[in-house]
């Protein structure tokens, strides 16, 4: 059994949220797959802890993310995925959605800074999350996208390299 004590439920991330805006601290929310930690990620996801006290991380769901990335995805199920992040200092709260969007999610955790990729723009934002965000005054950002680091290209790799008898 993984131990996680960053892993929470949303009621939990919620009431930790409450607890950090009493001691005046930001709260930097974003969310992804994170399927096989690689650079790229680490690299954002340090860059958007740098934002602000503390770092929240919505993971997508099993089931969100075959709905996203296809019946092989996730490689990793949401309880490996979140021990992962959770592994990481600069992260604070892990929690798991299965909804399609994350808008109850937003409303629910009041961030005051929404972070994504640099492959996401304003425009590419799902508008009911926008408008979330809107909703509850969070400020939009948007971290430059480190090029060559994609989980998608890592898999690709390593089934070459088992393809290869390399493994």
């Amino acid at each position: 059994m993984l131990t996680n004590p960053k892993l929470r439920s949303l009621a939990d991330a919620v009431a930790w949220r409450e607890k950090l805006r009493a001691t005046k601290k930001t709260v930097v929310l974003t969310n992804g797959v994170f399927d096989l930690l690689h650079a790229g990620h680490l690299h954002y996801l340090r860059a958007a802890a740098e934002k602000g006290g503390a770092l929240f991380i919505a993971l997508n769901g099993d089931a969100s993310v075959r709905t996203l990335k296809g019946p092989t995805r996730p490689v990793q199920p949401a309880v490996e995925r979140a021990y992962a992040l959770g592994a990481l200092e600069f992260v604070d709260t892990v929690f798991v959605f299965d909804t399609p969007r994350l808008d109850s999610e937003i409303r629910a955790v009041k961030p005051d800074i929404y972070v994504k990729a640099g492959d996401y723009t304003l425009d590419k934002l799902d508008p009911g999350e926008r408008a979330a965000l809107q909703a509850v005054g969070a400020k939009i950002e948007f971290m430059p996208f480190l090029p060559g680091y994609s989980t998608t290209e890592l898999i690709k790799k390593i089934a070459a390299a088992a393809k290869a008898g390399a493994m």
